[in-house]
């Protein structure tokens, strides 16, 4: 079985077919070359929280995957120049990227500038009152 991209000319449109193309003045949509094959965003809605879990956890793995690689360089470094100091500056670049990963993987998306604030007004409240107290003489 065959995609149309294995098939020459399966891509051109048959003769007499209608082509439908977007009006004079009318938006393209999400896609540079919108067309009735591609939909148009019409939401302002969030990504849902399983894409944005995916998006983090790539996040992870990418910052994750360059710890091996240090590891790996690292010891060549030590059999190639016999020089601990460089291994070891090389080891100390790798260790905080444990914590970097889990706090990049860890950060929500930015908020929006029309996202409302969430803050109740406690701000305005004064911690202490000042008020007269009686005193017992």
């Amino acid at each position: 079985m065959h995609s149309n991209g294995d098939i020459p000319g399966a891509d051109e449109p048959t003769p007499g077919a209608r082509t439908r193309k977007p009006a004079a003045g009318a938006s393209r949509g999400f896609f540079r070359d919108a067309d009735a094959d591609h939909p148009v965003l019409i939401t302002e809605a969030a990504t849902s929280l399983e894409e944005q879990h995916r998006a983090r956890v790539r996040r992870y793995m990418f910052i994750m995957a360059f710890r091996i690689p240090c590891l790996i360089l690292a010891a060549v470094a030590y059999s190639a120049f016999e020089n601990p100091l460089i291994s070891v500056l090389i080891l100390a670049a790798s260790v905080p990227l444990p914590w970097i990963a889990v706090l990049i993987a860890n950060d929500r998306p930015p908020r929006a500038k029309d996202e409302p604030s969430r803050w109740d007004g406690r701000r305005d409240q004064i911690a202490l009152e000042a008020r007269g107290h009686k005193t017992i003489e």
